[in-house]
């Protein structure tokens, strides 16, 4: 039986899954309509001034560094400015963590 004071380690096995409520950072791709920079400003405004430098520009949208629970808010903030988002990929994780 364990105590309420024992510290569990992390459950490996949700990592990059939606039940991922862990700070690390994974790339991913937001492939959107872009229109007068309206994706890329709700991208930016976002993830702050202080994670822009991974905030890369492709042909059909944007690539970032984000922990896996803020993909869903990303989106609703992108749709909440009639922005279509086609699709969502999510990459390898990195070493930097949602702070």
């Amino acid at each position: 039986m364990k105590s309420s004071g024992d510290i569990q380690p992390p459950d490996r096995s949700t990592y990059g899954t939606p039940l991922d409520y862990s700070s690390h950072e994974y790339r991913v791709y937001f492939e959107v309509s872009e229109h007068q920079g309206m994706a890329r400003k709700v991208i930016e405004a976002y993830l702050g001034p202080e994670r822009l430098e991974n905030l890369t520009l492709l042909p059909y949208g944007y690539e970032c560094e984000v922990a896996i629970q803020c993909v869903p808010d990303i989106v609703w903030e992108l749709a909440k400015q009639n922005i279509a988002v086609y699709q969502v990929v999510r990459y390898a994780k990195t070493k930097n963590v949602w702070t």
